[in-house]
């Protein structure tokens, strides 16, 4: 295009003037930039030729009229600036955009809690931008490029011919000394482009009182969508607005393109992260825990990134407030591992569960700390202080006590997940007192014991954290529960199948006293009776211990009793009723035994296959 030709002072006044606003109806409806470019490049030479007037300082009498001039060109600039921006500007379309980090941590933390589902797939592909609103600039619009700098998405949010335009604009309306109406036009439409697609993303502006006064489980939902939206308005959103400013006002001025970035995003920034600011300082409580390190690793990983976009001398605040909100959640993370620790420590309860099984405190407390093993990496570098336990020589019966020489070249996390079972372990050795009978108190403490083994085992992260040297001295601590029970239990169950008292001397006599051995056999069936009532109602949840138990009793019980009955026998089946006396076979007994530890009482009377 051949450069437009020169025109005088009058001639730039009349085209300003022309185009003044305030004269006629029909020129406050209509805009040069709509229009015909030849009447655009006319216009802006109007402008550039009174600005050279004045700068050039060849106005003396018409100085007035001049600063008039450049007034009404100025006022016309601000509209057509403001038209621009506002014909060119639609919200982005949040649903499809992408974040590669979505597949990150934070979503399989998701996955793991089992609380929410993770981000659908097509919530990571990149879409269009939007439509514009110009039908015949739709297919520009829709196809958006984008500039990769690692995770930040920079897309390109007008489309290049309007940039020209308004730099074209800005450029003259900085050179007159309205750089603050620029910035406050500029401010003003993209703030509200911003506003609506943060009403898109779900980010709602909330007090930090409002959001503390929800209830957790509602503030659960929020963080899963606080995140995926901090993630799309860092690296998408607000540094696709720094990149907008820098293509319109780069080297206009020194500091201009700052200021607009700043005027356009500080308030939806500062109510961004003031969400993420009002969990950090919100009451400490163990389920807040994982959600609390979701929000830390998600601001970890967008740390490098806000710092980036908001590199600025004029954005420091906004950079100092992530930090500081990393910096409380880390504390409040290992604020609640403590306090958890101190919960599970003086968990209050002292009704016995039926049956003898799993204490709901167990379940909860070895699935709190496989999750925490989920979270290892963050926690490796948060958790960085022993546990506070109690001494072995401090003779407090009321704490447990733990030797960390067990443990040298534990970690910090190591330390503490090992004395959360130590103290899991007290407590569970504290409840097991308020059974009455003792055989039931083992049997507790075994399911317990062998239940913290099993999820421990069953956890790859945790199973690494814990170490096989301690999996093994709790294994050793059920089997030795499991031992105790059998002993308080058959050891007097067996004492009736023993010889002793059972022979009498004397000419005249067998040398077995039929009275005594009567006696014994009634003895015995009673006494199983009442252990096959009274365990069958007992519980041992775990099939395959349930099931070694049993093989346990049998291999010490059914040898007794068939080297007794084969012993006696005669002696009992020689005299009157003696069905009375031998009422059960060994395979009745077998029989029996299979309904021990199921958990339902049975029938009052024992099943016998003899008869």
């Amino acid at each position: 295009m051949e450069p437009p030709e020169s025109i005088t002072l009058d001639a730039a006044e009349k085209i300003i003037l022309r185009w003044d606003s305030t004269a006629s109806e029909e020129t406050r409806d209509r805009l040069i930039f709509e229009g015909d470019r030849r009447e655009v490049d006319q216009y802006l030479q109007a402008v550039d030729e009174i600005q050279r007037s004045m700068s050039a300082a060849t106005i003396s009498d018409g100085d007035c009229k001049v600063n008039s001039t450049i007034q009404i060109a100025m006022a016309r600039l601000e509209d057509e600036f403001r038209s621009i921006l506002i014909s060119n500007t639609s919200p982005l379309e949040t649903d499809s955009l992408i974040d590669s980090s979505f597949s990150t941590h934070s979503s399989l933390i998701t996955e793991h809690s089992g609380e929410f589902e993770e981000y659908p797939e097509d919530e990571r592909v990149l879409g269009q931008v939007g439509e514009s609103p110009k039908a015949g600039e739709s297919s520009s619009r829709a196809s958006a490029s984008y500039r990769s700098t690692n995770s930040i998405r920079e897309l390109d949010l007008i489309p290049a011919e309007a940039i020209d335009d308004l730099r074209c604009i800005a450029e003259r309306m900085i050179s007159a000394g309205y750089l603050r109406e620029c910035v406050q036009v500029y401010g003003s439409v993209r703030k509200s482009a911003v506003d609506s697609s943060f009403r898109r993303l779900g980010v709602e502006n909330l007090s930090i009182g409002d959001i503390q006064r929800r209830e957790w489980d509602v503030l659960e939902v929020k963080i899963r969508r606080w995140i995926r939206a901090a993630k799309v308005c860092v690296r998408i959103l607000f540094a696709s607005e720094k990149r907008l400013c820098e293509q319109i006002f780069k080297g206009l001025d020194t500091t201009i393109d700052d200021a607009c970035f700043i005027e356009t995003v500080k308030g939806p920034a500062i109510q961004l992260f003031k969400f993420a600011e009002a969990i950090s300082i919100s009451r400490r409580t163990p389920e807040k825990l994982f959600k609390m390190l979701d929000l830390h690793d998600a601001l970890l990983d967008l740390l490098p990134d806000i710092d980036a976009v908001f590199e600025s001398e004029l954005s420091e605040s906004i950079r100092i407030q992530a930090a500081e909100i990393l910096s409380r959640l880390a504390e409040a993370a290992r604020g609640i591992l403590s306090e958890f620790e101190n919960a599970v420590l003086s968990e209050p309860s002292k009704v016995p569960v039926p049956g003898g099984t799993i204490h709901p405190l167990t379940r909860y407390v070895m699935n709190y700390i496989n999750l925490i093993s989920d979270y290892k990496q963050t926690l490796i570098e948060l958790i960085v202080s022993k546990p506070s336990t109690g001494s072995r020589y401090s003779g407090d019966q009321t704490m447990p006590d733990m030797d960390f020489a067990e443990f040298e070249g534990r970690t910090p996390l190591a330390l503490h997940l090992i004395w959360i079972i130590v103290i899991l372990q007290f407590n569970v050795e504290g409840k097991s007192k308020c059974y009455r009978d003792n055989a039931l108190a083992h049997l507790f403490i075994m399911n317990n014991v062998h239940y913290i083994v099993q999820k421990a085992k069953g956890s790859e992260e945790l199973r690494e954290i814990i170490g096989d040297d301690y999996l093994k001295k709790l294994t050793w601590k059920y089997q030795q529960a499991a031992t105790s029970y059998q002993r308080t239990t058959w050891v007097r169950v067996l004492y009736c199948l023993r010889d002793e008292g059972l022979h009498v001397s004397g000419s005249f006599s067998s040398g077995v006293s039929k009275s005594a051995l009567r006696e014994r056999f009634k003895a015995f069936n009673a006494m199983f009776e009442e252990v096959h009532r009274t365990q069958a109602m007992w519980h041992v949840p775990d099939s395959q211990l349930r099931e070694e138990l049993r093989i346990s009793i049998t291999e010490k019980l059914l040898p007794a009793y068939r080297s007794f009955l084969g012993r006696f026998r005669s002696h009992i089946e020689s005299g009157r009723h003696p069905e009375n006396y031998i009422k059960y076979s060994a395979d009745d007994l077998e029989t029996a035994v299979l309904d021990f530890f199921e958990g339902y009482p049975v029938s009052q009377h024992l099943r016998r296959r003899s008869q």
